[in-house]
């Protein structure tokens, strides 16, 4: 496919720059001060933090100062998920409740010993069992912290969020959200989400990677240990001089996701129910994860029974079509996906998950680039079948 047209839908991995972003962060790049400085540079570079820091807040309807800059989701998600993190007026958790489909940044970046953690179970869309999660949250004794995503990052399935926040903060609880793929994609009002904290990252939603934030709900919780220690910046929740050109990407991308979901555009659920559409029609037997509950309009997670996914992965990649096996944080390697087995998905079809993920920049000929591919596919898929029966 050397010097062919391409088509790469794996925006849930990372999202292209947004047309703005590159030419914004070269401008911040240019900056010779050092925010924390207070001569004239520094007040520009500082200038620039405080703007993107208000589009940033304005896409999840936060105060601009309740917003924290990371080096991204990962660490703002292992910044929040610790026993010291509590309440305003003193309350601290002793455990830690996670959904069992959380991203490995909350899973296997909490700072919980491991006899104070327990994952609260789905059902086979994919949805957290709030039944289970209230009867542990009577169980434990005392305030409990809880992480619910606001969707999965590979199914798209979106979780009951304000409804979980109920029950935590009935009995003197925090409740945390990695809404690092909702957000750009579906509306979030932190004032009416219901989570006492989220955390972000640009690049999913058309910004840079290698930064992110953590946003408080107004006067929630104190994060009481710092992961990162040192000077005073980002209200001392954050030590180490601020990527000025990274966060003013960031604020671009930001204030340009914010528009398309106020105005609500629907540039990519047209195309990916589009793409539903023709694959059912391609391969009848396909299963669709989490089709029964409500998505992310973009996320479309499917498997074909018999087709692996590391011979489909090459397969996409050599007709132009660029998707993936699931989440990006696995070191390249193709293997079971653990929200599916939460799920209780059986592991041969499991292994031939495949996710794409439509974005801002995608359109009908990345569809019909898509269906082409899978109908190849699926040629050889049922030739192959016919063959040995």
């Amino acid at each position: 496919m050397n010097g062919a047209a391409r088509s790469y839908l794996d925006h849930n991995a990372t999202s292209p720059l947004r047309p703005g972003v590159a030419q914004a962060m070269a401008r911040a790049q240019e900056l010779p001060g050092n925010p924390s400085s207070v001569h004239a540079e520094g007040r520009a570079a500082r200038a620039a933090v405080e703007r993107a820091r208000e589009e940033v807040a304005a896409l999840v309807g936060a105060r601009a100062q309740d917003v924290i800059f990371t080096s991204g989701g990962t660490e703002a998600a292992n910044s929040v998920l610790s026993p010291a993190t509590r309440r305003l007026d003193g309350t601290a958790c002793a455990v830690l409740l996670a959904g069992a489909t959380e991203h490995a940044c909350v899973l296997e970046g909490h700072r919980f010993p491991p006899e104070a953690v327990a994952r609260i179970p789905v059902d086979r869309d994919g949805i957290v069992d709030l039944g289970w999660f209230e009867d542990r949250l009577d169980g434990v004794g005392g305030p409990a912290l809880a992480s619910m995503q606001a969707a999965n990052n590979e199914t798209g399935v979106i979780q009951p969020v304000a409804e979980a926040a109920v029950l935590v903060h009935a009995r003197g609880g925090i409740l945390h959200s990695d809404a690092v793929q909702a957000a750009g994609k579906i509306p979030i009002d932190i004032k009416t989400f219901g989570a006492d904290v989220i955390t972000l990252s640009a690049h999913k939603l058309g910004g840079p990677k290698g930064v992110g934030a953590i946003v408080l709900a107004a006067d929630a919780v104190d994060i009481g240990d710092r992961l990162i220690r040192g000077g005073g910046q980002e209200r001392r929740y954050r030590a180490g001089t601020e990527n000025v050109a990274g966060i003013a990407g960031f604020g671009v991308a930001a204030a340009l996701a914010g528009i398309e979901v106020r105005e609500g555009s629907a540039t990519a659920r047209v195309v990916r129910d589009a793409a539903e559409t023709r694959l059912r029609q391609v391969a009848p037997d396909v299963v669709i994860f989490g089709s029964g509950v409500e998505r992310l309009p973009n996320t479309l997670a499917f498997a074909i029974p018999g087709l692996r996914a590391e011979t489909a992965l090459i397969l996409f990649d050599l007709e132009g079509v660029a998707v993936s096996s699931g989440s990006a944080c696995s070191s390249g390697k193709v293997k079971r996906s653990h929200v599916l087995e939460a799920m209780g998905v059986e592991p041969a079809l499991a292994e031939g998950a495949i996710r794409v993920s439509f974005g801002w920049n995608s359109t009908e000929s990345d569809v019909n680039r898509l269906v082409a591919a899978c109908e190849r596919l699926v040629e050889t898929l049922y030739r192959r079948r016919a063959t040995a029966a």
